[in-house]
């Protein structure tokens, strides 16, 4: 791995169809994309899931109404198992994968290349951490109706 390279790896309790279909869609996105703190209006996400669609998010500070804007294209897309896309201002590419533990764990491992410096700050990592606590929160409550 070099300094410019980020890998996380998750087990998500829910089954790898119902993870593929959250990070594709819209209507889910919007409820976890971005750390705590942040919401992703679902007028501000767009998502086209095949090779050459586009991928963005418009995500806004809950504070202070600031502004961040994802515009990425997707490289790749292999339901259930993944997908790979690239952002169009800094060059990042990032690799969601996920595979089946059992019908109802999802391991998913994020892997992000050619992170900006301002990624790699333990800040930023936080940050994505939680976005992924939010998601964990989110496939809660739709599969089982409760929360964390």
């Amino acid at each position: 791995m070099s300094d410019d390279e980020l890998v996380i790896v998750r087990t998500i309790r829910a089954p790898v169809e119902v993870v593929f279909d959250c990070m594709t869609s819209a209507e889910h996105l919007s409820h976890f994309w971005g750390p705590m703190g942040t919401s992703t209006p679902r007028d501000g996400i767009v998502v086209e899931p095949w090779a050459g669609g586009r991928f963005e998010t418009r995500i806004v500070g809950d504070r202070d109404g600031s502004v961040h804007h994802m515009r990425a294209v997707f490289e790749s897309v292999d339901r259930p198992t993944g997908m790979t896309w690239r952002e169009t201002g800094s060059g990042m590419v990032c690799t969601a994968s996920f595979r089946a533990l059992d019908v109802d764990r999802t391991e998913m491992t994020v892997t992000q290349r050619h992170v900006p410096e301002a990624g790699r700050t333990r800040d930023a990592q936080q940050g994505f951490l939680s976005s992924l606590d939010r998601f964990d929160d989110h496939l809660d409550r739709i599969l089982r109706g409760g929360g964390r």
